[in-house]
């Protein structure tokens, strides 16, 4: 096992598997890029996601984005349960980042000298060095800059990789958010005609381990390398003490609900980066659902649940019928109800008899 030393040390441990891959390849087509229009993006914290255009206007481009990791104790449930985070840009997951095929996606990713640790970034969506991995890991007061060019549609992963066991560590302290690769004449049914969105979300599910003390309550640490041995521990049970979207246990209910009105379709984004997860909406469906996250395969129809494998993400359009508040949830209730895998969403509008209707009230049973 690791000692703390060692997990703090993390990118002495990763820097034999970057010499691994050898030198890095020269660019053939920097000049190329070069010429290409930019644009800056400003980041969002989930569920919310930057404006971005459905369909491409124009040739590809190179789309800018910054984005600040942040190790901080986070409270991830109603009882004060406390996580030492490791995140990006502040959130759990990471911003959803889009961009349509064909375009490149370059991160300036900074490392704050107030960090412990050595971090990194892995995109599924990027082909080469460990999904970036291997070019983007940072020390504490450094940044870096990757670039890559987006040659596949869909949602995709990514997620902290600083090596060995840092990873799933890493991972397991909320290190993972979402690329969206929309095709550059945007979503298609599976007739090939195009469909819109009038809201996104994005959905993170996260899967927390807790240590907890001889008395069964969960302990607390004074700085985010200090859990390390006792995670692993728990860690290596494979029974998580917290399943949660975008966080904490609750972060998507109450005022916190995502919104929408009847008739308005949505496009909800939904990744977990270590374990399979079955999404389900109670009260609606998805109308397409594209359940391995890939835009060019087309999509499932009327699924009442479907499946999102560890290490990727989906996306379901649906459009919201009825008013009212619909439950979002992994549909191992035993994860949505005792560990927090729960969503709402709450719908405006008028109510429609011919979808459902209580025909008569509850009564005594007739004798």
């Amino acid at each position: 096992m690791l000692t703390r030393r060692e997990a703090l040390l993390g990118s002495v441990l990763t820097a034999a598997a970057v010499a691994a891959i050898g030198p890095v390849p020269a660019m053939a087509a920097v000049k190329d890029v070069a010429s290409l229009p930019r644009e800056k993006v400003t980041l969002v914290a989930p569920p919310f996601v930057h404006p971005h255009d459905q369909v491409a206007k124009g040739g590809p481009k190179v789309v800018e984005f910054t984005m600040k990791i942040e190790e901080k104790p986070t409270v991830i449930d109603a009882d004060g349960t406390q996580l030492n985070a490791m995140t990006y840009n502040g959130s759990i997951p990471g911003p959803l980042m889009v961009v349509h095929e064909g375009d490149y996606l370059e991160l300036t990713l900074i490392n704050p000298d107030t960090n412990t640790l050595a971090h990194n970034i892995d995109f599924h969506a990027a082909t080469g060095g460990l999904g970036g991995g291997a070019l983007t890991l940072i020390n504490p007061g450094e940044q870096v800059t990757l670039r890559f060019k987006a040659t596949r549609s869909g949602t995709f992963v990514y997620h902290c990789a600083p090596g060995g066991a840092m990873i799933p560590w890493h991972v397991v302290s909320g290190m993972s958010g979402a690329v969206m690769v929309l095709p550059r004449d945007g979503l298609k049914d599976e007739k090939g005609k195009p469909v819109r969105y009038d809201r996104i979300y994005y959905i993170g599910e996260n899967d927390f381990y807790i240590p907890r003390d001889e008395q069964g309550k969960f302990k607390k640490y004074d700085s985010v390398g200090d859990n390390y041995d006792d995670t692993v521990k728990v860690m290596r049970g494979l029974i998580p003490t917290h399943v949660v979207f975008n966080g904490k246990a609750g972060s998507l209910t109450g005022e916190n609900a995502m919104k929408a009105k009847v008739g308005e379709t949505v496009l909800i984004v939904h990744s977990q980066a270590n374990r399979d997860t079955r999404p389900h909406l109670i009260g609606g469906h998805g109308d397409f659902v594209w359940e391995q996250g890939k835009f060019g395969n087309a999509p499932a129809k009327d699924l009442e649940t479907w499946f999102i494998r560890g290490g990727s993400a989906g996306a379901a359009l649906y459009t919201f019928r009825q008013p009212g508040v619909y439950a979002y949830v992994n549909h191992n209730l035993i994860e949505a109800v005792e560990l927090g895998a729960t969503a709402h969403f709450t719908v405006d509008g008028t109510w429609d008899d011919d979808l459902m209707m209580q025909v008569e009230a509850p009564k005594a049973i007739a004798s």
